[in-house]
């Protein structure tokens, strides 16, 4: 129920961070990934990383949308098929109420709630004609709770929630399932300036259930399960990886 032998995934942001940790765990599990973000030589490591029989590469600036067709077609050509998509690209911008400009405004959506809607739509009918396909998207602890100098990305966050559910409304029918993963605080670019401070971590481990910050292994588990067939019945719904955070 939890195997991936012969499935595919495109996973976006995969050139660093969860993305990266993500793509890793689904070839782990057999699939085969094609890793999509910006920097091609981070992608060419996460590749190496994974190996060459098990991945390819495909650069792409995933906040040009008029883009984004031509991005799924490479995608396409890659394994000849894609039978699931893991929306982890985005950015934090991290800027006061005050300084967010409209071009900061418009990338912070682009990249975190657009682009997994527009590029995901393009790899629907082969999923259809297909009967299955997986859907995951990246929220956040910032889907549900505000965060100082947050309110583009806590904007587009909430919003993939909803995303997800409407992706489910449309697309169960047809087999493919479409969940959301919402991360604690895990060491990655974006946390960089929690994880930096000691003051910052030992904080945010102090604000979860269990104790601690997530490891990226602690992702795993969360990933494989809604990739996999195990996940069938469920659909529309988001998983806290939190370690408790959102339920204190």
């Amino acid at each position: 129920m939890f195997g991936l032998d012969e499935r595919v995934f495109v996973v976006t942001g995969a050139s660093s961070g969860i993305g990266r940790a993500m793509a890793g765990f689904l070839a782990g599990a057999g699939a085969r990934v094609v890793l999509v973000a910006r920097r091609a030589a981070r992608l060419d490591e996460t590749a190496h990383e994974i190996g060459a029989e098990h991945s390819a590469v495909v650069p792409a600036d995933l906040a040009a949308r008029e883009t984004l067709e031509a991005v799924a077609t490479r995608c396409l050509e890659v394994f000849g098929r894609v039978d699931g998509v893991v929306n982890a690209a985005g950015i934090n911008p991290r800027k006061p109420w005050d300084a967010v400009s409209d071009e900061t405004w418009d990338l912070t959506l682009d990249l975190n709630l657009a682009a997994p809607f527009f590029l995901t739509r393009c790899f629907v009918p082969g999923m259809r004609e297909r009967g299955y396909g997986r859907v995951i998207n990246l929220a956040s602890l910032q889907s549900r709770r505000a965060f100082p100098d947050g309110l583009p990305y806590g904007a587009a966050k909430a919003g993939v929630c909803q995303l997800t559910r409407a992706m489910a409304e449309a697309w169960s029918r047809y087999g493919i399932t479409c969940n959301a993963i919402a991360p604690g605080f895990f060491p990655t670019d974006l946390t960089a300036a929690v994880f930096d401070n000691e003051a910052s971590r030992q904080w945010a481990a102090s604000q979860t259930a269990i104790g601690r910050n997530g490891e990226m292994t602690d992702l795993a588990g969360a990933t494989i399960f809604l990739a996999s067939p195990a996940s069938g019945y469920i659909t529309g719904q988001t998983l806290p990886v939190d370690g408790g955070f959102t339920a204190r």
